[in-house]
C-alpha cells in the first residue's frame, strides 16, 4: 500500500486554509498548523515543525496580509512574510522535502498594463509587496530546483474570514438601509480569486509535483468597483440581502490608504492552468459559488 503524502498547511485558521482543509483529498495527511500551534514570526519554531513531523510537503498558506498595517510594522512583516518561508525552505533541503508557498500579485508594481508572466521581475510598491517578494527570492536561493512552488495568487476571498466580498454584503446591507451609496474604487484592476478554486490548485500542484514560479487567479478582469456591484446583484438573486446597494465608482485618490496599490496586477495563469490541467473558471461564476456557501444569517 502506498503510504499517505504528508502535507503541513499553515495558516489553517485562514479563509485558505480552511479551504484547504475541506477539499483536502483522501490521499493526504494533513498536519494543520494554525496560528496558535505555530508562529510564524518564529523562524526556529518553523524549522522545528519540520523537522518533527518530517512533512512530504509544506503548504505555507498562511501569511502577514494586512496591507496597510505592514506599513507600521514592516520588522513582523518580514519575520513572517520572509523569514518564515526561509525557515521552512532551509529545514526542508536538510529533510528533503517540498514547499509550497503561496505568494501574491503584490510583487509587480501594476504599471505596465498587460498580465504579468511569472517570470517577470519583482518590483514592489509597499512594504506588503517587498516582504511577500523577499520571501519569494530566499525561498529560490535555498530549495533546490524541482522542490518548491511560489504560486501568486490576487484578490483573494472565500466565505469564511476577512475579506472584501464579506466586507462588501455588510456595506450593501448597511447602505441600502439607509439608501446611501457606497464608493468603490474603480481605478485599480486585477481578478478575484475564490479561496476554492485556489485550494483546487494547491492540491493539483502537490498531486502532479509541479515546482517553479505559476500565476494562480480566476478568469476575466474586474475592478474593486465592478467586483462590488457584482456581489450586490448575485446577493440579491441568491437571497443574501434583500437589495443592494447604489455603487459609484471612486479614484484612488478619493480614498488614500497607508500603502500604494498596484493600479494593474492581473496574472498570467495560462501556462499553469495546462500543467495542472485545470479549467479557467469566471470570477463572476466563482463568485456565486463562494455566495452559495455563506449562510443567509451571516
Amino acid at each position: 500500500m502506498t503510504a499517505p503524502v504528508k502535507v503541513l498547511i499553515t495558516g489553517c485558521g485562514g479563509q485558505l486554509g480552511q479551504a484547504l482543509l475541506a477539499s483536502s483529498p483522501p490521499e493526504v495527511e494533513v498536519i494543520a498548523m494554525a496560528r496558535q500551534t505555530l508562529d510564524l514570526g518564529d523562524p526556529e519554531a518553523c524549522r522545528e515543525a519540520v523537522f518533527e513531523h518530517r512533512p512530504d510537503w509544506v503548504l505555507n498558506a498562511g501569511a502577514y496580509t494586512a496591507v496597510d498595517r505592514a506599513e507600521s510594522e514592516p520588522d513582523l512583516a518580514m519575520r513572517v512574510n520572509a523569514g518564515a518561508p526561509e525557515a521552512f525552505a532551509q529545514a526542508l533541503a536538510k529533510t528533503e522535502g517540498h514547499l509550497l508557498h503561496i505568494s501574491t500579485d503584490f510583487v509587480f508594481n501594476g504599471c505596465q498594463g498587460s498580465p504579468y508572466r511569472p517570470d517577470q521581475a519583482r518590483d514592489p510598491l509597499g512594504v506588503y509587496g517587498a516582504t511577500k517578494a523577499e520571501g519569494e527570492r530566499r525561498v529560490c536561493e535555498l530549495l533546490p530546483a524541482g522542490r518548491s512552488c511560489l504560486l501568486r495568487t490576487s484578490w483573494v476571498y472565500g466565505p469564511v474570514g476577512q475579506n472584501f466580498c464579506l466586507t462588501m454584503l455588510r456595506l450593501h446591507r448597511q447602505k441600502a438601509a439607509t439608501a446611501e451609496p457606497l464608493g468603490v474604487i474603480a481605478d485599480q484592476v486585477g481578478c478575484p480569486t475564490a479561496t476554492h478554486t485556489l485550494a483546487q490548485a494547491c492540491w493539483r500542484v502537490i498531486e502532479r509535483k509541479i515546482s517553479g514560479i505559476h500565476h494562480w487567479s480566476d478568469a476575466g478582469a474586474a475592478s474593486w468597483y465592478d467586483f462590488a456591484v457584482a456581489i450586490g446583484e448575485l446577493a440579491v438573486a441568491q437571497g443574501l440581502l434583500p437589495q443592494a446597494a447604489e455603487v459609484r465608482p471612486i479614484g484612488t485618490e478619493d480614498y488614500p490608504t497607508p500603502a500604494r496599490r498596484p493600479s494593474y496586477s492581473l496574472l498570467d495563469c495560462r501556462a499553469t492552468r495546462q500543467q495542472l490541467a485545470l479549467p479557467a473558471q469566471h470570477w463572476r461564476a466563482a463568485l456565486a459559488e463562494v455566495l452559495a456557501r455563506i449562510p443567509p444569517s451571516l
